[in-house]
């Protein structure tokens, strides 16, 4: 594997296995915890930057995993979502946000939409921009390529449990979804959440939509509990369970024509 990482605008991007076979681009839109510099730490102590609110913990990791057993390029954010998170649209409510599961972030305040703009020079436009060359990249030698997307989850949120292990999560393009369900549901001994612990259809997370279903290619994301994801041992074992589940249905030459959605 090309283990490099290319990085862009300070740093807002690695890539792996760019030149990876398998018809598909994976991204982990909070794969790093990481503030540009001139932005200090939000306000925040530092115990705050490696918690869930700053990125999705184990997902980077396991991220580089799937690239590696998969040969299939991976695009990965590494500023924090709390900088600005690249999986909502700019300009909405929760695209920097003032307040991250009850912890208010200092930095975030009173930000200007001259600064908003400038965080999304730094950071979302960078990422989002490899992205989309990853995907061209590919498309240019392989056709339609499928779009994956990996996020993880906290185990409890609002006090509340979250029982699953897994969570297969898509819109009104279900292609890939459904056969990914069918197939984890059949691995023993684990939880799988349908569109859980929360929908990726209202709204759809700005990836799946600007990727998938707005350009038509298959596509689906996958959330893991991070509790699962905390030892390198927990990241080898859901990156098996995930190649094995899914090369199946990227071997199957039907899922790639595209189809678009009213």
């Amino acid at each position: 594997m090309d283990d490099v990482s290319a990085s862009g605008a300070a740093g807002a991007f690695s890539v792996v296995n760019a030149q990876g076979a398998t018809r598909a681009v994976l991204t982990c839109d909070h794969a790093g915890n990481h503030i540009p510099p001139d932005f200090g730490d939000l306000g925040l102590p530092d115990h705050r930057l490696v918690e869930h609110i700053a990125w999705d913990i184990g997902a980077g990791a396991l991220t580089n995993r799937l690239a590696d057993q998969l040969d299939a390029p991976a695009v990965m954010a590494t500023h924090s979502r709390l900088f600005i998170d690249p999986n909502r649209k700019l300009g909405s409510a929760d695209s920097i946000l003032r307040v991250s599961d009850g912890v208010e972030v200092p930095g975030n305040q009173n930000v200007s939409p001259e600064e908003a703009d400038l965080r999304a020079a730094l950071s979302f436009w960078p990422y989002h921009h490899e992205i989309e060359k990853a995907l061209h990249l590919s498309e240019a030698s392989k056709g339609t390529v499928a779009y994956l997307a990996v996020h993880s989850f906290t185990p409890t949120m609002a006090g509340a449990p979250r029982p699953w292990d897994i969570g297969v999560l898509y819109g009104r393009d279900d292609r890939m979804a459904t056969p990914l369900l069918a197939a984890l549901r059949q691995v023993d001994g684990i939880c799988v959440g349908d569109n859980q612990p929360y929908s990726a259809a209202h709204p759809p997370g700005y990836g799946l939509e600007a990727y998938g279903t707005s350009a038509g290619r298959p596509h689906v994301m996958v959330e893991l509990r991070q509790d699962l994801l905390s030892t390198p041992q927990g990241v080898d074992r859901w990156a098996e369970i995930l190649t094995s589940t899914l090369s199946g249905i990227l071997a199957d030459e039907k899922l790639f024509t595209r189809q678009y959605f009213r």
